[in-house]
């Protein structure tokens, strides 16, 4: 997670020198040439501010899904990056520019907590009710269309991506019975 962080930082300091020249990489809605863009626009950032409220969460989210495996993770982030994408470019507001990893924070958030309650052990479990009780209250303001600037359709396609990422990737509850509590 330190080197995505690392390639993050990277960009947003090459598209400040380009004079934002990345930032053509978010996503238009419904522009056909856009869709090369749907992977690159999680990588892309519309200035410091913007890397720096996505550079924490991603970092501690991102890596508590890697704990899972890399494989997994690869295919978690794979999966609701590819789908928030395609959501965004479908169905944010025409004339917009949709960037940042934020969906995909929404993604890992939805995945972790989602997974915890799948698994109903304790480890998970509670590591979902620590990322609900720290970001909960972040999350449900960024699902809220109110915030200019900010695109709350990604932030809720990449939460129903990571969602759905859970039930296809996340790992299997064991079966039989739970264990008993002493």
């Amino acid at each position: 997670m330190l080197g995505w962080i690392a390639l993050l930082w990277l960009l947003e300091i090459a598209d400040t020198l380009s004079g934002h020249a990345l930032d053509d990489f978010g996503i238009v809605p419904r522009v056909p040439g856009e869709l090369i863009d749907i992977v690159p626009a999680s990588f892309i950032h519309f200035g410091f501010g913007h890397l720096v409220a996505n550079t924490v969460p991603l970092l501690v989210l991102g890596f508590l899904a890697a704990l899972g495996g890399l494989r997994r993770f690869a295919a978690v982030c794979a999966f609701v990056i590819v789908a928030d994408g395609l959501g965004v470019w479908l169905i944010s507001p025409a004339g917009t520019n949709t960037a940042g990893a934020s969906g995909l924070i929404f993604g890992l958030f939805g995945y972790l907590v989602v997974t915890g309650l799948l698994l109903r052990r304790p480890l998970p479990l509670i590591t979902a009710v620590l990322i609900t009780a720290v970001w909960g209250g972040s999350f449900a303001l960024g699902l809220s269309p109110t915030q200019a600037g900010v695109s709350w359709q990604a932030h809720l396609l990449g939460l129903a991506a990571g969602v759905t990422a859970a039930f296809l990737f996340g790992p299997k509850p064991r079966s039989g019975p739970a264990p008993a509590g002493r």
